[in-house]
């Protein structure tokens, strides 16, 4: 799901679509309006699921997706490798996950976990 919102409207730290990846903002910078043109405002973020930064320049006023990004517990059914299979708390849905080895290590089967779910992906938070 995602909503929109103006450009202006934007504050660091919360989230912003940018090539159809929800994206954390890291910074916006707007200059001031010309005397022929409107304000605009750049805005630098970081990819949320993959990690790639991404930076657009759009005018104050232009519209923009935000998506909304939830942060959900889920428990830990099995694991196998890297590959950690998790059940909902809520909803009781069941889905697996890919996580980088360091964080496998400390996963235990049983336990519960944080995640972060966002226009259709998942990962852990």
């Amino acid at each position: 799901m995602k909503e929109q919102t103006e450009v202006g409207k934007l504050k660091e730290g919360r989230y912003v679509v940018i090539d159809d990846e929800p994206s954390k903002i890291l910074g916006i910078a707007t200059s001031k309006p010309g005397k022929h043109g409107a304000a605009k405002a750049r805005v630098d973020a970081v990819g949320l699921f993959d990690g790639v930064k991404r930076s657009i320049v759009q005018p104050v006023s232009a519209k923009i997706y935000v998506p909304n990004v939830e942060r959900k517990s889920g428990q830990v059914i099995s694991k196998s490798g890297n590959v950690v299979q998790l059940m909902d708390t809520k909803d009781f849905t069941m889905f697996e996950l890919t996580v980088p080895e360091e964080q496998a290590v400390k996963i235990e089967t049983g336990k519960e976990i944080t995640y972060i779910e966002s226009m259709g992906k998942r990962k852990l938070d």
